[in-house]
């Protein structure tokens, strides 16, 4: 994948974006109010010091050319993400200006293909703003048709150059896929849909709570690997013009994380 060095928003060089070491599933979540202000902030990468009490932060309307290659975009979300386990988000991109500027077209940097969970709003976990992201969320980040069309036009119409498939710790519909499994039950509407799509990705050499936390993973995995397999975006892969990357947010510290 690129990595290349160039200067962007609101980023220093991050050699490795998303490392860092995953915590375990346990543990209390950490609940950080989300003010009515904010349309959008987000935090991704390596672990921080102690994170500082959150204030009111005056929105910044940044000046540095936007990210245009894979690993510079990797950078910028990583670099979001430490603001935001810091609680110390810019909250960019919600000026007059811009917001007058957008409404005449659109330069996302990045595509994130997330899980529906209202705890894990990717512009807020990467503190981005107005016209940073295009953000697709089903449940257990499963894929059709529409997502796959979704995440098609964001590379190939709009030349975004990072596609992130977003998963997280505690993951109710990965947990719905697993206790179906285990208790053969059918679940209501279209919901049996959705267990169906993970169901693959379960992983069977772990047992109770540690099934749910493995199968979260690998189910990003799973998504990733069907989207790299795409052949349009396979060819942009191969010439180095895009990126699908795995990562997971842990609610008990605020990182994102890539997998393997």
């Amino acid at each position: 994948m690129n990595t290349d060095s160039a200067a962007h928003r609101g980023a220093g060089r991050e050699p490795h974006p998303f490392a860092g070491a995953r915590p375990t599933a346990g543990g209390t979540v950490r609940r950080t109010l989300l003010r009515t202000a904010l349309t959008g902030a987000a935090a991704l990468g390596a672990g921080l010091g102690a994170a500082r009490p959150a204030t009111a932060a005056t929105p910044i309307r940044d000046t540095q050319p936007r990210p245009g290659t894979p690993g510079e975009a990797l950078r910028e979300l990583a670099a979001g993400n430490r603001r935001w386990r810091a609680c110390r988000e810019r909250h960019p991109h919600e000026d007059p200006t811009l917001r007058r500027t957008l409404a005449t077209g659109q330069h996302p940097f990045a595509v994130v293909l997330g899980c529906i969970d209202s705890r894990v709003p990717p512009e807020l976990v990467f503190d981005q703003g107005l016209g940073d992201l295009m953000t697709v969320r089903t449940a257990g980040e499963v894929l059709d048709e529409a997502v796959l069309g979704s995440v098609a036009y964001g590379v190939l119409e709009l030349g975004i150059p990072l596609v992130v498939v977003l998963g997280h710790q505690s993951c109710g519909a990965v947990r719905a896929a697993v206790e179906a499994e285990q208790s053969g039950t059918t679940l209501p509407a279209h919901m049996q849909y959705l267990v169906d799509q993970i169901g693959p990705a379960i992983d069977h050499d772990k047992d109770g709570d540690a099934r749910i936390d493995a199968t979260v993973s690998a189910n990003v995995r799973v998504v990733r690997s069907r989207l790299a397999a795409e052949p349009e975006l396979a060819a942009r892969i191969g010439t180095g013009k895009l990126a699908i990357v795995g990562a997971r947010y842990e609610l008990t510290t605020q990182a994102v994380h890539r997998l393997a």
